[in-house]
């Protein structure tokens, strides 16, 4: 091809792409097909048990820590301000206040092994670890992360109406005389009484209407599902 040929003049050569010998065209996947082994059940590639709809991951609530943050504030805001006032009444010329000649001469007297150094150490390292534990954990175990489906917006759902959910569905399943339900943090318990019907059908049907009403719910992090049904007591 010339490219001097005036009916070509004016026009662009598109870019190609070049592909080494042998290589062939991969057909398009066939969603009929699709290994379900190998698909992310979320669509998002979140972890296993956590689902999510575009709007990222959700983790679970951090609790204020209000009354244990004013408790320590008080505590050391009363002490501080305690010795502070003595050392400033010392230096004015005033006799010290009786507790800390009291304290100095004790910290003096008692050596390390004394029961009651042992037991104001192992008071302070206990409430040091529960400082720090209350500093690293989230808390608020009683509420669930809801899957977020808009970025910035983060919903809860708590453990007790979730459990009043999943037993008004549970009561609506054929021969259950009464059921109860508790919902845990990776596990939703289910314990029925059947006064009719097979235990199997029983226990088969509130599988499938709990394992529905789990869904619903739309909790980040699927919870496992435990159903057990016994025969009511015959009176």
């Amino acid at each position: 091809m010339n490219d001097d040929d005036p009916g070509l003049r004016g026009t662009q050569r598109q870019p190609t792409l070049d592909k080494p010998a042998g290589a062939t065209r991969e057909p398009a996947a066939d969603p009929a097909h699709t290994d379900p082994a190998h698909t992310d059940p979320a669509g998002t590639g979140g972890q296993p048990g956590e689902e999510t709809d575009g709007g990222g991951r959700a983790r679970r609530f951090w609790a204020a820590r209000r009354v244990p943050s004013v408790l320590v504030a008080l505590v050391l805001l009363g002490a501080a301000g305690l010795l502070l006032y003595d050392v400033a009444a010392v230096r004015a010329d005033h006799p010290a206040m009786a507790w800390r000649k009291r304290l100095a001469a004790e910290l003096a007297a008692r050596h390390l092994d004394d029961v009651w150094v042992l037991v104001g150490a192992a008071v302070a390292v206990v409430l040091g670890i529960w400082l720090v534990l209350l500093a690293v954990t989230p808390g608020l175990r009683a509420v669930l992360p809801m899957r977020r489906t808009t970025p910035g917006v983060r919903g809860g759902l708590d453990r007790a109406a979730a459990a009043l959910v999943l037993r008004d569905r549970a009561m609506e399943v054929p021969g259950v005389q009464a059921v109860r339900v508790a919902v845990g943090r990776r596990r939703a318990k289910a314990r029925a009484v059947s006064h009719f019907r097979e235990l199997y059908e029983v226990r088969g049907d509130l599988e499938t209407a709990l394992g529905d009403g789990l869904r619903q719910l739309g909790l980040a992090r699927r919870l496992a599902l435990s159903v057990r049904v016994r025969r009511s007591a015959k009176r």
